[in-house]
């Protein structure tokens, strides 16, 4: 399978894994209002809000994916895949201001206000389908990032932690936030059911609250690091430096550079000092060969700059002397 065909196997199955969790959060999020109203429980109004967020944050993923897909042209000459962590970036807005603050602004009302509860049945059916189809929809998310794991043959939690494929992160974070949110939200109201307050109910929506507000605090951050620039990892970098090294004519790599671009795309460009006996020719070929390797061994490099830099000018720049 060729690198390109690998790509859009990828982007096609983030999309997939999307689109499963944002059906599923819209069907969740109606279902969530009606059992809120019909029982007055303000953690099934809060769960319903957290749906509603979880939805806008799908739309806004595939957007993302959409937008990100595009060829480089003219005017954008490196392409548009950093484009997909603005677009990542509003759905962890979204998941703040729609779900996290009007799941506390609900919880800190009812403490205030207090709240009267009807039957909590309906709630109940609700929260169990909910917790199915959520489930269902981590499972999409997390099999995917299982598969991906394995392919670069890292641990999943270190994989989801680091992954530039912030689509599937989104959707693994607030699947998961979702069940446990459900479990919260049954807590609040066989609470109240069993005690007749509904400050069970209050504590339960402020308790999803918070935890939407760390998920969005989470992915917040990590599209922030990628929009500001993220470098391939440490060990990746070492891998590129070896692979130049291993070219022929290539004295010393002066100063090399990686940025994410996306998922499955990473831009290097080094300064490397090639064999003052080299020739012109020589020098393109050992380019070319360099690129060609990086390439091969490396398949998320999707470009590669090379600036041939003397070695003495180094170090003349740092102030040594020029001639050792």
């Amino acid at each position: 399978m060729t690198e390109a065909a690998q790509d859009d196997g990828g982007a096609g199955e983030s999309t997939v894994t999307v689109i499963v969790a944002a059906l599923a959060n819209l069907g969740i999020a109606v279902a969530k209002a009606v059992a809120g109203v019909i029982s007055g429980s303000s953690a099934m109004l809060s769960e319903a809000a957290h749906s509603v967020a979880d939805t806008v944050t799908e739309v806004l993923l595939l957007t993302a994916l959409k937008r990100s897909e595009k060829p480089a042209d003219e005017e954008h000459p490196l392409g548009y895949g950093p484009e997909r962590y603005i677009w990542a970036m509003l759905a962890a807005v979204a998941t703040f201001v729609g779900g996290a603050v009007f799941s506390i602004y609900d919880g800190v009302h009812t403490l205030v206000a207090g709240e009267e509860l009807g039957s909590p049945v309906v709630s109940y059916v609700v929260l169990a389908v909910a917790f199915l189809l959520e489930g269902y929809s981590l499972r999409t998310g997390v099999r995917q990032a299982r598969g991906e794991a394995a392919r670069i043959g890292a641990p999943f939690k270190r994989y989801l932690r680091h992954t530039p494929d912030t689509a599937v992160k989104a959707v693994v974070l607030e699947d998961s936030a979702a069940l446990i949110g459900l479990v919260l939200a049954a807590g609040g109201l066989l609470g109240g059911q069993l005690t007749g307050s509904g400050v069970w109910d209050a504590v339960a929506s402020l308790c999803i609250g918070l935890l939407l507000l760390y998920v969005a605090w989470v992915l917040g951050r990590s599209n922030a690091e990628l929009l500001i620039g993220r470098p391939l990892p440490k060990a990746v970098r070492e891998g590129i430096r070896a692979e130049l090294l291993a070219v022929e004519h290539v004295e010393a790599v002066l100063e090399l550079t990686t940025l994410v671009q996306g998922p499955r795309e990473a831009l290097v460009a080094a300064k490397v000092d090639f064999r003052d006996a080299s020739t012109a020719a020589q020098i393109e070929w050992a380019c070319e060969q360099a690129e060609q390797r990086l390439r091969e061994a490396f398949p998320t490099v999707s470009r590669v700059y090379l600036d041939p830099t003397p070695g003495h000018a180094r170090r003349r720049a740092e102030g040594l002397n020029p001639w050792p």
